[in-house]
C-alpha cells in the first residue's frame, strides 16, 4: 500500500489494513454480526482527528464530558487511557496517579493513601488508583491537570466523575445509536507491565469488555494503543480489532523493553526493520510528532524524516501526537507573542502536519483539527512522497 493512494483516502480500519497488506488473521469484510457499520473503516474520513483524553483543550480531561464535547466538535475518533482500580475495574485516567487529576486531596479520609511508589522506574509521589476500590473512587470529581495553562478548564472542576471504561462504552453506543453512525475510540493500556506485575494484568479484562460490547472484531470501531509493545501483542491474540503501537522519544526504552532485557529502543523501532516487526502484529504505530518533524535546538521544525514513508511501505497507518493550540506546546515559528497560554498560529502547524502525510492525528483541540483537516479530504496529495 503506498503513502498518498486511494486506500490512504479514508483512514483504515483493520479491515481495509489487512486488505492492503496481507497480515496473518485479518481479511477484509470480516467484522462480527454485533459491530455496526460497514466494518471497512469506511466511516472515517482522511486524515483522521483524534480528540486526544477527549477535548482537553476545553475540559479536564477524561471526563465524560469532554469526550462529549470532542464528539460535538467533530473528533473523528476518541481517545481513553485505562488504568485499574484495586479491585480490578478498569478506569479513565491518563496516569494511575491522581492527585493532579481529581480532589483526592480534598477528601480527609484518603490522606493516608498518599505514598511513593516507582512506575516504571520514575519515583512518583501522590494518590494512585490501584489503591482505592471503585466505589472509593466514585466519591472524587475530576479536575483540570494543567490549570496554569488553561485557566479557563478549571470552571469545569469538581462537574464530573472518574469515568469507568464500561461507562464509556454504553456512551458511545448511546451516541452512536443517536447519531446514525458508529463512535470511534483510541484505547490505551497504560503501564501493562507494571500492573501486570501487581496482579492487575490491563488486557484481559480489556478484550472482556470488547467482546461485551461488540468492539472485538476486526472491523470494530476501535484502535487499541501501548507504549510497550508486549501489551499490543497480547492484545492480538486476545481480540482481532485494530492495534496500534505508540512510540515515545527517539533513544527511548519501552518498559517492557527494559524488563525483558531487549536492548533495542524507538530508534530501533523506526527504522524499516523495526517498523516491519511492529507490522507483525499491529496495524499502525502511534509517534510522538517529533519522530516525523524534529525540532532543533530554537524549538523550531527541521527537516522530515523518512518514518512516514517507511512506515506506509510497511502498511502501517500513522497517527502522531499531540497538536495543540497553545504557544507553550507549538513549535517556535508558529507562536505568537510570548505568553505560553496564548494561541499561536495552530493551522499553520496542523497544515505541515498534515502535509507530511500523516494519517490522523491526536489534539487535544479537535475543533481546529477538524477544520485544519478539511483542506486535506479528500484527494489532497501529501507533499513528502
Amino acid at each position: 500500500m503506498t503513502q498518498g493512494g486511494a486506500a490512504r483516502r479514508t483512514v483504515l480500519g483493520a479491515a481495509v489494513l489487512a486488505a492492503g497488506t496481507g497480515i496473518s488473521g485479518l481479511s477484509a469484510g470480516s467484522a462480527s454480526a454485533s459491530e455496526s457499520g460497514s466494518g471497512r473503516g469506511d466511516d472515517l474520513p482522511h486524515p483522521t482527528v483524534i480528540g486526544h483524553r477527549g477535548a482537553s483543550g476545553y475540559r479536564p480531561e477524561h471526563t465524560l464530558g469532554s469526550y462529549q464535547l470532542a464528539l460535538d466538535l467533530g473528533a473523528d475518533v476518541i481517545e481513553q487511557d485505562l488504568v485499574p482500580t484495586r479491585d480490578g475495574h478498569l478506569v479513565c485516567r491518563h496516569e494511575n496517579e491522581i492527585g493532579g487529576t481529581t480532589d483526592v486531596a480534598d477528601h480527609p479520609e484518603f490522606t493516608s493513601r498518599r505514598t511513593t511508589k516507582s512506575v516504571d522506574g520514575v519515583s512518583v509521589t501522590g494518590w494512585f488508583t490501584e489503591d482505592f476500590t471503585l466505589a472509593e473512587l466514585r466519591t472524587l470529581r475530576a479536575k483540570e491537570r494543567i490549570p496554569a495553562l488553561r485557566q479557563r478548564n478549571t470552571l469545569y472542576d469538581g462537574q464530573w466523575a472518574v469515568p469507568t471504561f464500561e461507562e464509556v462504552l454504553r456512551w458511545a453506543d448511546r451516541e452512536g445509536k443517536r447519531r446514525g453512525k458508529r463512535v470511534w475510540l483510541h484505547v490505551e493500556t497504560k503501564h501493562p507491565t507494571y500492573f501486570r506485575g501487581l496482579g492487575l494484568g490491563l488486557e484481559e479484562p480489556l478484550a472482556k469488555l470488547l467482546r461485551r460490547y461488540g468492539r472485538d472484531g476486526r472491523g470494530a470501531p476501535v484502535f487499541l494503543q501501548s507504549f510497550e509493545p508486549s501489551s499490543i501483542q497480547r492484545l492480538s491474540r486476545l481480540v482481532s480489532a485494530p492495534r496500534v503501537v505508540l512510540l515515545s522519544a527517539a533513544g527511548t526504552r519501552p518498559w517492557d523493553f527494559e524488563q525483558a532485557k531487549d536492548p533495542r529502543t524507538v530508534t530501533d523501532l523506526v527504522k524499516p526493520e523495526g517498523l516491519k516487526w511492529i507490522a507483525g502484529f499491529a496495524q499502525g504505530i502511534g509517534p510522538t510528532m517529533d519522530l516525523i518533524l524534529p525540532r532543533g535546538a530554537d524549538g523550531r521544525l527541521g527537516a522530515p524524516t523518512t518514518l512516514v514513508a517507511d512506515a506506509h511501505a510497511q502498511g502501517l497507518v500513522l497517527h502522531p501526537y499531540t497538536a495543540r493550540n497553545e504557544n507553550n506546546f507549538l513549535p517556535a515559528e508558529y507562536r505568537k507573542g510570548t505568553d505560553p497560554t496564548a494561541y499561536g498560529d495552530a493551522f499553520g502547524a496542523f497544515k505541515t502536519y498534515f502535509e507530511q502525510g500523516i494519517d490522523g492525528i491526536f489534539t487535544d483541540n479537535p475543533d481546529t483539527g477538524v477544520l485544519a483537516a478539511e483542506a486535506f479530504r479528500p484527494g489532497r496529495r501529501p507533499v513528502n512522497r
